[in-house]
């Protein structure tokens, strides 16, 4: 995965050395973060543009965070996106899980699945709550699921 930051800037580094130097950089000024991160994709016919974001709160004091853009061509439905986002988040949580213990930063994975059964998006609920926890980590899902809902949805 290719990262910039929010203004597009490159970062030419390996995602978890970069994230490491936040982390070390923040704790320098006194700062306590949590990460939060989150996948949102859009269709464009055949085309699935997916934006996976790392968002970097700090208490009190805002935040920034990390983006990468990615697509797919093909077609999918929607419970198999929603499954595909998740799976895009798990994988960034977990190769940052380690540094993140390090440094005593709390994580948490947002779903850009709704929990009310009316909308479309609940369709894959189970399957990503599960997937999620059963990888350790802790989970949201719409409506407090800003990383994905939100942020990672401005970027796509």
């Amino acid at each position: 995965m290719k990262w910039t930051r929010l203004n597009g800037q490159a970062i030419k580094k390996p995602i978890v050395t970069a994230v490491e130097d936040v982390l070390m950089h923040e704790k320098q000024l006194g700062n306590k973060l949590k990460v939060y991160i989150g996948t949102d994709s859009q269709v464009y016919g055949r085309t699935v543009n997916f934006a996976t974001v790392i968002v970097f709160l700090r208490e009190k004091k805002g935040g920034f965070m990390f983006v990468s853009k990615d697509k797919l061509v093909r077609e999918m439905g929607l419970k198999e996106r929603m499954i595909l986002e998740v799976s895009r988040s798990i994988e960034v949580a977990y190769s940052l899980c380690d540094i993140l213990d390090k440094h005593h930063v709390g994580l948490e994975v947002h779903a850009d699945i709704n929990t009310d059964p009316n909308f479309e998006s609940n369709v894959a609920l189970r399957e990503a709550m599960g997937y999620i926890m059963a990888m350790g980590f802790e989970f949201k899902a719409k409506p407090n699921a800003f990383a994905s809902s939100s942020c990672a949805d401005k970027m796509v």
